[in-house]
């Protein structure tokens, strides 16, 4: 078994209150418990969620306290084992999940541990690394095995950091029922709905839709998009009747999370077809949704959380060739650049799609 020497300290972004944070290299390196490994951290991709637990908009909840270690889209190694882990050795590389489950409630018995009903009790076994459990902008992390799934050689660190922004896409792909041969409509073309549109197409879709704007529009038709609508310049709803010769898709995946969207993914559905929100909106967010045409077309209208049992199925995908996320990650950044990278990414700067920051130095880590 490989044996690594494992620091005191370590350097870290922490979170110190409110649109505050400071990169300190005296951070205790923490000790992992029964069931749990600490991985040292290859890579870690900033979510769209990320800025808004920079700022505190949601402090008390996400974070729950300060100081605070944000990050959940991580890629690593495993470096020290805990009491009990049977399934990773020393050595292993590992891609990371942001959520786990108590293991014992309803939603987790049923395999949907994003949604447990123990959520926020870490005493119950809840974790959710990155909002409420330290997380993994930092050189070293500790996780619960259940929220590592083994990353083959041939997967990059960058590449596996798209496993939680690939994931949400295929968990809602899969809610959505798309099969060989359908229909989709794809409303949002950032990050997590151009890896919907890609994994539609894996999947078997034989026309993918996008509806967006500027250079992310631009995007998701160089990437692969079948057709494209720019909602600035058409109702986008009529422009995909338009496109389907007024049936409507058989689903569409609401990938934005803005006002009116909802309403628009509904009605851009055919009769008996499927509407799955994956964007998350703003806490404020509310809109009417058309009752009469879900009833009388019977659209089936779901919600979709975070990306549970999927992270396997995605990695197998990258290491076949079935899909390609290496053009999705535009920018890499040390831990140390951590706020220009955060400056790209929320001010969309330099066409950036995802950036990926290297905690350790590189892939090498």
């Amino acid at each position: 078994m490989a044996r690594y020497e494992i620091p005191q300290t370590m350097k870290a972004c922490v979170l110190t209150g409110p649109n505050a944070f400071e990169i300190r290299e005296d951070v205790p390196v923490p000790v992992p418990g029964p069931e749990e490994v600490l991985c040292r951290i290859g890579g870690v991709a900033i979510c769209g969620s990320d800025p808004g637990v920079f700022d505190g908009h949601l402090a008390g909840e996400w974070p729950p306290s300060y100081p605070f270690i944000a990050g959940h889209e991580w890629a690593g190694r495993v470096v020290a084992l805990g009491e009990g882990v049977t399934k990773f050795r020393v050595g292993d590389r590992v891609a990371g999940e942001a959520h786990k489950g108590c293991g014992h409630c309803r939603m987790c018995l049923e395999g949907r541990y994003t949604l447990c009903l123990n959520y926020g009790k870490p005493d119950a076994g809840h974790r959710h690394y990155g909002f409420i459990t330290q997380g993994a902008y930092a050189q070293y992390c500790v996780f619960h095995v259940k929220s590592c799934t083994p990353l083959p050689d041939e997967i990059s660190y960058r590449e596996a950091a798209m496993c939680d922004t690939g994931g949400v896409a295929l968990h809602g792909v899969e809610i959505a029922g798309i099969i060989p041969g359908s229909t989709v409509a794809v409303i949002g073309p950032g990050p997590i709905g151009m890896m919907a549109m890609k994994l539609a197409k894996a999947l078997g879709a034989a026309r993918v839709i996008v509806v967006g704007r500027g250079s992310r529009l631009a995007s998701a038709q160089r990437l692969g998009c079948d057709d494209a609508v720019d909602f600035t310049k058409a109702d986008p709803v009529q422009a995909v009747r338009l496109l389907t010769d007024g049936l409507g898709v058989d689903a569409c995946l609401e990938c934005s999370g803005a006002n009116g969207t909802v309403s628009q993914a509904v009605r851009m559905c055919r009769k008996g077809g499927h509407a799955v929100l994956l964007g998350v909106p703003a806490v404020e967010h509310d809109e009417p949704i058309p009752f009469k045409y879900i009833a009388h077309n019977e659209i089936m209208l779901s919600g979709s959380r975070a990306n549970p049992n999927v992270g396997w199925k995605l990695l197998n995908m990258i290491k076949a060739g079935s899909i390609s996320v290496k053009e999705m990650v535009t920018h890499t950044f040390p831990l140390e650049e951590m706020a220009k990278a955060m400056d790209v990414f929320v001010g969309r700067k330099e066409n950036v799609m995802k950036v990926v920051i290297y905690p350790n130095g590189g892939e090498q880590a």
